[in-house]
């Protein structure tokens, strides 16, 4: 019997782990899961939280599938699932990854009569999704386009972004099943299947201001094209956006995580537009999650020592020495 394919791709800090992770319990308990991190950077933290599970990880650290790794990645997953055959394969694209582009790449004929892809879920932050759509449009727009289901994630932080981010979502893709509801109050089964669902989850009376802004600092990316080997004009993740990962010996306290972090949104060159790592902290292991404007910091149950950034025209030195790395 042929495994399942779903992929979960959305833009950078959407919610994907963590609708990985709410799979995971709700759903696949019992069967025999592999997840693929296509992380864009040298170290995939996300993989590390996610191996915490026990559920198997296999990571492949780079840039864009279509050009560069097609090959690549149709190998790991024929080898993955030569080697587990596994019931459910989970692919959580880079946050600045095409769609598309895996889509492509698991129709490839080696793989067909191995897998099938299941689910196309793109997960989409209400707050931050125009911002997106009018900085980074190709990559956003793809990953709306080509998904079968549209979770809107941040719901109940902001409800006032709702209504918006709902008629955003449906203009770019009027075939796909959008779900606004807070996730607290979404089912497995719903995600899933969405085709047994009631399409139209929109929560009624949640007006948002038009074209209200995000809030959020951020600019333009000038889009350039590069010439993929496979014959057509590509924009690869890795000519927009810059990554930078560090690894640190520091063991911080919350409030010195806080004041590093104020400093790098007041004073850091170029734009980043995402950080996340683990790292020690004098209450353990924690988890450190950011987007412009919103700093998360939970107790991790996996422990590191790494902070990832990515963003435009970073400053690598400025920010090994604004969090003591190397």
């Amino acid at each position: 019997m042929a495994a399942e394919i779903y992929v979960i791709s959305g833009f950078l800090g959407a919610g994907k782990t963590t609708l990985i992770q709410k799979l995971l319990k709700e759903a696949f308990r019992n069967e025999k899961v592999v997840l693929i991190e296509n992380d864009f950077g040298e170290i995939s933290v996300d993989a590390a939280l996610l191996k915490s599970t026990g559920v198997e990880v296999k990571e492949i650290n780079a840039g864009c599938i279509c050009c560069s790794l097609a090959g690549d990645f149709v190998k790991a997953l024929q080898e993955l699932l030569d080697r587990f055959h596994p019931d459910k394969i989970m692919i959580e694209p880079s946050g600045v990854g095409k769609l598309s582009d895996i889509i492509k790449a698991c129709s490839d004929p080696r793989i067909k009569p191995l897998a099938t892809v299941k689910g196309k879920i793109t997960v989409a932050d209400v707050k931050r999704c125009q911002m997106y759509l009018d900085n980074f449009g190709e990559f956003f727009e793809d990953q709306i386009k080509h998904a079968d289901l549209v979770l809107l994630s941040r719901t109940e932080r902001f409800p006032d972004k709702v209504d918006f981010a709902y008629k955003l979502v449906k203009e770019l893709n009027p075939h796909a099943a959008i779900i606004a509801k807070p996730w607290s109050r979404i089912i497995a089964a719903e995600i899933l299947h969405p085709e047994h669902e009631h399409h139209k989850h929109h929560e009624q009376g949640v007006h948002s201001r038009h074209g209200q802004g995000c809030g959020c600092r951020h600019h333009s990316a000038q889009l350039h094209q590069e010439h993929c080997p496979s014959g057509h004009h590509h924009h690869g993740a890795e000519d927009i956006f810059d990554t930078v990962t560090i690894r640190t010996k520091g063991i911080f306290s919350i409030e010195d995580l806080q004041a590093r972090v104020a400093k790098m949104e007041q004073g850091a060159k170029g734009t980043i537009l995402r950080a996340k790592g683990i790292l020690r902290s004098t209450r353990g292991c924690v988890n450190l999650q950011y987007l412009p404007g919103e700093l998360k910091i939970t107790k991790s149950a996996s422990s590191g020592d790494m902070l990832c950034f990515i963003g435009r025209n970073l400053n690598r030195q400025e920010l090994v020495s604004l969090f003591g790395g190397e």
